[in-house]
């Protein structure tokens, strides 16, 4: 939630024309402050491009709160427990399905930001939009999203 109340609406627009379509997130967007590439499912592309028609490159792409509480009312159930869904499982379903596509590790903690502290995550790795969204892909073309 804290990077994604950072994005603008430029950065959204700029990824979706891309051939290989990833989001740059900046530093100073990042909740541990990491420039990271994040590869956009093609699905999320056919959702988002509704979004940005009309406005403006530099207005943030989701008011402060919107989209969250746009998510918490909507109350859709979850498949496989008694529950509904909340942002929050997004981080946890990228992690734990992502084992069941067997998303490479390396690529999964990247473009999550999750566990990637030290000198080696910092400072030796430095991959392309391209690379990024290519190993992504590889595990996830396949998944439909539905609700």
């Amino acid at each position: 939630m804290a990077t994604m109340m950072k994005l603008i609406v430029g950065q959204l627009r700029e990824a979706l024309i891309a051939p290989k379509p990833v989001l740059r997130v900046e530093s100073s967007q990042d909740k541990i402050r990491m420039e990271h590439y994040v590869p956009l499912h093609p699905q999320v592309i056919e959702s988002m491009q509704p979004l940005l028609r009309g406005r403006p490159d530099a207005e943030l792409m989701f008011r402060h709160g919107s989209f969250w509480m746009w998510a918490k009312r909507q109350k859709i159930p979850m498949s496989r427990i008694n529950g509904h869904f909340v942002l929050r499982d997004l981080r946890k379903f990228a992690e734990q399905y992502g084992d069941v596509l067997q998303w490479d590790q390396s690529n999964r903690a990247y473009v999550l930001t999750h566990g990637v502290w030290g000198v080696e995550g910092s400072h030796y790795r430095n991959p392309v939009p391209e690379t990024v969204y290519g190993i992504y892909m590889n595990a996830w073309e396949d998944v439909e999203f539905t609700i």
